[in-house]
C-alpha cells in the first residue's frame, strides 16, 4: 500500500517494504545509479478518496524557492509474477483493461492490499488465486514505479519457478475482469519479440520478461535477489 496514506485503506507501509534496502537491485543505496530518497517540503491541498486509490493535490516547495502544484494518485503497491515452467514458457493472462479499452497480455499480478502482508506472501497468494499454481523457487526480478510522475505505486516483480498445481484460497472467486480472463503459456522469446514490436504494453509483463531474458542471457539467475 502507498506510503504516507491518510486513508485507512492505504496504510500499512508496503511501499517501504518494496523499496527499502535492496530496491532497484542495489544494496544500501551505495551504487552510483541508485535512486535516492528525498522529500521536498509540501502541503496537502486536497484529497479525493476513491475505491482503491486516492487522488491528492500537493503544494510543493522546490529547492530553488519556487512553489509548484502536483496532482497524483496515492495508490497501493503491487506485485507481479513471471511464472516460468520447465519448458521455458511463461504463464500469461489476457485481461480486459477498461481505461485503455484493450484486452492486454499480462503476467499474474495484484495489489498489496492485505494489511501487513509481505510482498512475497502477496505474490504467492496472487499466483494461487489467478492461475491455481504454487512455486517452490522464488526470486526478485525487478522493482519498478509504473508512473512515478502521477502515482505512488511501486511494483515488485518476482520470478517463480518449479511450479505445481495449487488450490485457490478458500472463498476466493474470480470476478469482474478476472472472471473473463484467458490463461495460457507463451515462449519467452515470443514474448520478448512481441514487447519489442510494441504488441505487449502491460508494464509488469514488459519489465518482467525483459528482466528475465537479460538475466538468462547473462547467466545471472544466481545473482537475483532473494524473494524473502
Amino acid at each position: 500500500m502507498a506510503a504516507g496514506g491518510e486513508s485507512g485503506r492505504l496504510t500499512g507501509g508496503s511501499a517501504e517494504r518494496l523499496t527499502e534496502g535492496t530496491a532497484g537491485g542495489q544494496t544500501g543505496g551505495t551504487a552510483p545509479w541508485a535512486d535516492q530518497p528525498v522529500a521536498w517540503p509540501c502541503r496537502r491541498v486536497k484529497t479525493t478518496e476513491g475505491i482503491l486509490m486516492d487522488f491528492v493535490v500537493d503544494q510543493v516547495d522546490t529547492p530553488g524557492g519556487a512553489t509548484m502544484v502536483r496532482n497524483y494518485l496515492r495508490h497501493p503497491d503491487a506485485v507481479g509474477i513471471i511464472a516460468l515452467d520447465d519448458q521455458g514458457r511463461v504463464a500469461v493472462e489476457r485481461q480486459y483493461r477498461h481505461p485503455v479499452r484493450k484486452r492486454l497480455v499480462e503476467a499474474p499480478a495484484g495489489l498489496c492490499d492485505h494489511e501487513a502482508e509481505a510482498p512475497l506472501a502477496a505474490a504467492q497468494r496472487e499466483l494461487a488465486e489467478e492461475l491455481g499454481l504454487a512455486a517452490a523457487t522464488w526470486a526478485v526480478l525487478v522493482d519498478v514505479y509504473g508512473s512515478p510522475g502521477s502515482s505512488t505505486q511501486a511494483t515488485r516483480i518476482f520470478l517463480a519457478r518449479d511450479l505445481s498445481p495449487a488450490e485457490r484460497p478458500e472463498g476466493f472467486v474470480l470476478a469482474d475482469e478476472e472472471a473473463d480472463m484467458d490463461l495460457d503459456w507463451a515462449d519467452l522469446d515470443d514474448l520478448v519479440a512481441a514487447v519489442l514490436a510494441g504488441q505487449v504494453m502491460n508494464p509488469t509483463m514488459v519489465c518482467g520478461v525483459m528482466a528475465l531474458k537479460t538475466t538468462l542471457t547473462t547467466g545471472g539467475l544466481e545473482r537475483l535477489r532473494p524473494a524473502a
